[in-house]
């Protein structure tokens, strides 16, 4: 059995490829066309925006004449449509002649020169003989059609951007036995495009996207850093007035002193070796505040007069940049040259506007809030994020295309593969892994993932679009910077990560005008990853009920036993010890068990490293690692596990 922590799991999961894979694990059946893979990557409407969706899956051949062409659509689920185009006599014959032309240069025929003309009739019966489809010029001639009639019929006359490969209705050689060169002929294609942006109704809002609701975690406002910040303020502007002769420092007043340092010995109070020059001086300005100096020198000089000298007991930082006084005891005689009553203001509107013009004493002390708090934010930022995502993706009207839905799993799905290949898993083993039915289930388990991200996407470039939210370039010029700095030699592809920049910092920027318009609820945590105490009530109460619904199957079990095999008329045997009781028990329940019923798993109420773990498990990828604390635990094959 293979064994992998679950982080390194989670991680597998986590990481989006940021370039399309290149194998697919199941090929679509009679698709013709080209295939679109650059609408999967993380950031899905971003990529096509910038390109003005100019790459498309299907390529015009040059020169082709579609005039006469007519199309009927169809909407299907999944912003997937059914087209019917038309194609004219003009042109099947057109390109049923191409397909003979493109043969004949390549073809061999005995009685023919290479390049001749040939007819038709030869060539298929020649293509035939030849282990090849007797069909094959007519099946050319329609995938030539198709490539030149579909993207005109959905661009031009529907509107819609194709995306993905189309694919026939009908089978590719059962149409090819309907086509005659020179006669219309019905070509029913379907093929996913790209949705459009349709926003829900809200009630009460002023746009779609206002209002957005839900409810993230972080810590409360922090008190103790504002009202710092709010001292260190006012003492910026305190004010020093001459202080009475014989008056006593208190806290909060000024003073100069002259002071010469020694290291204590052992009991902290004796001098010992004198400090570095360093360490002491003269001429020192010194305010009685908490929290200011090291350990006990404002208390020390408390209660002082200016002209006297103390002896004053102190300790050192222990995270004091010389390490040779980190945590040391000193002894320092401080003489006190002058002290100053020290007027700290308080906050008024006078202080406000000698603060910055035009300020009040409400407006100083909101701007300080908000600046605290939004530092503090920044390290919920995400959370926030996530909630705003959820919210806004249920805001828009929009059908995800399984082309995008199958592209980004194969990518997750390939990568997956390719970390557990580099952390050591054998080929032999990956490639039992790398089946059609387990990559079907990965996709169920990813594709509501992709289809919130990819809503998210479309909804966060068309709010940009309509609010004018745009990065400023200097902003993207300082990230590229600093990604190159990190990447040193390696070489990476500019324009692409520069618009993975710029659509990352966009998003930020929509996000951030999205919270200030949204009702979100926020829920104010002490200290991240504390008891929480309704987790463990709804936990002990899951136990509780799980309880008895196994004392429920075990009565019925033993009712079961009872009917079917009832006690027979016998003359009285001795009483069983009661061990051998238990044993007759166990024996019967095991007999009479019900089969295990699947447990329905939340992975929406997972954290990254648990759903990682449970997704491989249910895939089949790798096997729960058994509890050593079980009775049921095998512990023959400890040795081979260590």
């Amino acid at each position: 059995m293979f064994r992998v922590s679950k982080l390194a799991l989670a991680v597998c999961l986590a990481v989006a490829s940021v370039s399309p894979g290149a194998d697919a694990f199941f090929a679509p059946a009679t698709a013709i066309g080209h295939v679109n893979t650059h609408a999967s990557s993380p950031a899905f409407v971003a990529q096509q925006q910038q390109q003005k969706r100019a790459s498309t899956a299907f390529r015009m051949a040059e020169g082709s004449a579609v005039e006469g062409a007519t199309s009927i659509l169809v909407r299907k689920p999944d912003s997937a449509v059914e087209l019917t185009i038309t194609a004219p006599a003009s042109a099947t014959k057109a390109a049923y002649d191409k397909a003979i032309a493109e043969v004949s240069k390549q073809m061999s025929v005995p009685g023919f020169r290479k390049g001749a003309k040939i007819p038709p009739q030869v060539i298929e019966n020649t293509m035939a003989s030849r282990g090849g489809s007797k069909f094959a010029l007519r099946e050319q001639a329609i995938s030539t059609l198709i490539n030149e009639l579909i993207e005109p019929c959905l661009k031009d006359e529907h509107n819609l951007e194709p995306i993905g490969q189309p694919t026939l209705v009908l089978g590719a050689e059962e149409l090819a036995k309907m086509f005659e060169p020179g006669k219309p002929v019905d070509l029913a294609i379907t093929c996913d495009v790209w949705p459009d942006v349709k926003w829900k109704d809200v009630e009460g809002q002023e746009k779609p996207y206002f209002g957005l609701t839900g409810k993230y975690k972080r810590k409360p406002f922090n008190e103790a850093r504002f009202n710092k910040a709010l001292g260190d303020l006012k003492d910026k502007y305190a004010t020093l007035s001459d202080m009475e002769e014989g008056k006593a420092l208190e806290m909060g007043d000024a003073c100069v002193v002259n002071m010469v340092g020694y290291m204590a010995q052992e009991d902290g109070k004796t001098k010992g070796e004198p400090l570095p020059n360093a360490a002491s001086g003269d001429s020192v300005e010194v305010i009685l505040g908490e929290g200011r100096y090291m350990e006990g020198l404002v208390e020390g000089l408390i209660g002082a007069k200016v002209g006297e000298t103390k002896e004053i007991y102190v300790s050192f930082p222990e995270k004091l940049r010389d390490k040779t006084l980190a945590g040391k005891k000193a002894v320092f005689d401080v003489e006190v040259a002058s002290g100053s009553i020290r007027t700290v203001p308080e906050v008024t509107d006078e202080f406000a506007a000698i603060v910055r013009e035009g300020l009040t004493a409400e407006t100083l002390v909101s701007e300080l809030r908000k600046a605290i708090d939004e530092e503090d934010l920044k390290e919920f930022v995400e959370e926030r994020n996530k909630a705003l995502a959820k919210s806004l993706a249920e805001r828009l009207d929009c059908e995800v295309p399984d082309t995008i839905v199958t592209n980004q799993a194969r990518e997750k799905y390939s990568e997956m593969m390719t970390d557990f290949r580099d952390n050591g898993m054998a080929d032999e083993e990956i490639k039992k892994m790398i089946t059609p039915e387990n990559f079907l289930k990965y996709k169920d388990i990813e594709k509501p993932d992709v289809v919130r991200d990819f809503k998210v996407s479309m909804a966060t470039d068309e709010i940009a679009r309509l609010e004018g939210i745009e990065v400023p370039a200097n902003a993207v010029d300082e990230q590229m910077a600093n990604l190159r700095k990190e990447a040193g030699d390696s070489e990476f592809d500019e324009n692409k990560m520069r618009a993975s920049v710029e659509s990352t910092l966009q998003r930020r920027l929509v996000y951030d005008f999205l919270s200030e318009h949204s009702n979100l609820e926020v829920e104010y945590v002490d200290e991240e990853g504390g008891f929480d105490e309704n987790l463990m009530n709804q936990l002990a109460e899951e136990s509780l009920q799980r309880e008895k619904e196994l004392e429920k199957q075990a009565a019925e079990v033993d009712a079961a036993a009872s009917e079917e095999e009832p006690e027979p008329v016998v003359e009285a045997e001795p009483e069983p010890e009661p061990k051998d009781v238990e044993a007759r028990v166990v024996e019967e329940t095991s007999v009479s068990a019900p089969a295990p019923v699947a447990e329905e798993k939340d992975f929406d109420s997972m954290d990254l490293e648990d759903k990682a773990f449970n997704i491989l498990v249910d895939l089949g990828m790798v096997d729960k690692t058994p509890d050593p604390d079980s009775p049921d635990y095998d512990h023959s094959t400890d040795d081979e596990i260590c």
